[in-house]
């Protein structure tokens, strides 16, 4: 186990509860914290699937309401008459089959991969490349479409993707520190949201098992349940 530094047992120090509200721990977050920049605030949430069986995957995509604060690379692979509504919509790089090749060759310095579905002929080539760093274009998530202009202005904005991982846990950002406890309280709400309406029917049990917030460099804090039942009856 990593030693923990002073700055962080000073931290952990003042959570003196086993569990809080939502807003309420994320209003102890900015209260705890001691980096010195602008923190991005995670969610964790344990769920009560098996990921195991195809049937009880979840993912999903938010828009997170305030959005995420962060400032995310993207790529568009479009058609010819696509490229300058990509450019105009803030794409920081946009091209076609020549694009393509330029990956192959290893470059990667991007967060996210739009694609017209006329181009994934050539795209899906890639997916030794970019499935195992999860920027494979999908329909699912929005990033294989026309409307290349609108996808690219969510994900500059806040769109987020989500999925169980091998654990059946569910990671993902809900925005940077100095959104404020009122704005990321919303954020995180969205999430949990989404995750309680992309329940699979061949869950069985208690779904959401629990839930975490924490900073980048600061200690976990649990929900209670009563607060997430709360978002659930909504």
């Amino acid at each position: 186990m990593a030693k923990r530094g002073k700055k962080y047992l000073t931290a952990l120090k003042q959570i003196e509860k086993p569990e809080y509200e939502l807003k309420e721990a994320l209003e102890l977050i900015k209260n705890i914290s001691f980096a010195r920049f602008d923190e991005t605030v995670e969610l964790a949430v344990k769920l009560g699937v098996d990921p195991r069986k195809t049937d009880q995957q979840v993912s999903g995509t938010v828009l997170l309401p305030n959005g995420h604060g962060l400032n995310k690379r993207v790529v568009v692979i479009a058609s010819a008459d696509k490229v300058n509504e990509a450019r105009d919509a803030g794409a920081d790089e946009v091209g076609g089959v020549d694009f393509c090749e330029k990956i192959k060759k290893g470059y990667l310095d991007f967060d996210a991969l739009i694609a017209t579905p006329d181009m994934m002929k050539e795209v899906g080539k890639l997916g030794r490349i970019l499935g195992p760093r999860k920027l494979m274009p999908n329909a699912k998530t929005g990033t294989v479409t026309f409307n290349v202009g609108k996808i690219v202005r969510d994900i500059k904005y806040g769109l987020i993707t989500y999925r169980t991982d091998k654990t059946a846990n569910v990671h993902t950002i809900i925005g940077k520190l100095s959104l404020g406890p009122e704005k990321l309280f919303q954020n995180a709400v969205a999430v949990l949201e989404s995750i309680i309406r992309a329940k699979p029917p061949a869950a069985k049990g208690r779904y959401i098992k629990s839930v975490h917030v924490a900073s980048t460099m600061g200690p976990g804090i649990k929900i209670s349940q009563t607060s997430i039942d709360q978002i659930a009856r909504k």
